[in-house]
């Protein structure tokens, strides 16, 4: 029996709309980029692009600062390291909190300047 490969003739590509409202962002981003590779069809192939189209509502960065200033700092320090196991264990030690308060007093942070 022969392994099945797609062809780019065989892909039936498909349009979704998804409303990110209500979702985390990591995990609709994942579901997300299942669907963009086309990992949710039978016929995936790994080196051939059997993804389907995806259509998202986005916020604007004004609507997302004042919704929920952290994850956008955040996102933009976890897309500047590296990626891999070394990445993901830096960005364990960010930790951001909106206004001046935070609850790491005992571990006695300097401040720092640019």
């Amino acid at each position: 029996m022969k392994t099945y490969m797609a062809s780019p003739s065989d892909i039936e590509r498909k349009w979704y709309v998804v409303d990110a409202t209500g979702y985390t962002l990591g995990r609709l981003s994942s579901e997300v980029a299942k669907i963009l590779r086309g990992k949710n069809k039978p016929q995936f192939t790994p080196h051939i692009d059997t993804g389907d189209y995806v259509i998202m509502k986005e916020m604007t960065l004004k609507e997302k600062l004042d919704k929920k200033p952290e994850s956008v700092i955040e996102l933009a320090v976890k897309g500047m390291l590296p990626k891999g196991p070394l990445g993901r264990a830096m960005i364990k030690k960010l930790f951001v909190y909106a206004g001046p308060e935070h609850p790491h007093a005992a571990q006695k942070p300097e401040e720092l300047t640019f």
